[in-house]
């Protein structure tokens, strides 16, 4: 009976180590993926929205109309979601881009990371 207990304790130890493990393995994986996105972003800002918008902190932009990217990212509301559903839609300040999925997930997640922390 003891020994029956011990391989099942020994089982469940096992099972949640394994558990840890992935989970850990998974998250930096993510922020791997996501870093590599947000340089990707950066790459398609020089090319695409540099001529208008601040794309860098501390770097001024040529128009006056164009918000900089780290005031977008420090704007109250401003979410991935928020800005994909913009960055999809026509403004008409704006040149209408045509964006594929990736590429605006890779602008968004590139505006999020000049987000000043609180």
């Amino acid at each position: 009976m003891f020994r029956s207990m011990r391989v099942n304790i020994s089982l469940v130890i096992l099972i949640a180590l394994l558990a840890l493990f992935l989970v850990r393995v998974h998250k930096a994986d993510g922020s791997k993926l996501a870093a590599d996105s947000a340089f990707e972003g950066h790459r398609l800002a020089e090319a695409w929205c540099k001529p208008c918008h601040a794309i860098e902190p501390h770097m001024p932009g040529m128009s006056d109309q164009a918000p900089g990217f780290a005031s977008i990212a420090n704007r109250y509301g401003t979410t991935a979601l928020s800005l994909k559903v913009f960055l999809k839609t026509s403004h008409q300040n704006m040149p209408n881009l045509v964006i594929a999925p990736d590429q605006a997930d890779a602008l968004a997640n590139y505006i999020l990371s000049l987000k000043t922390q609180d």
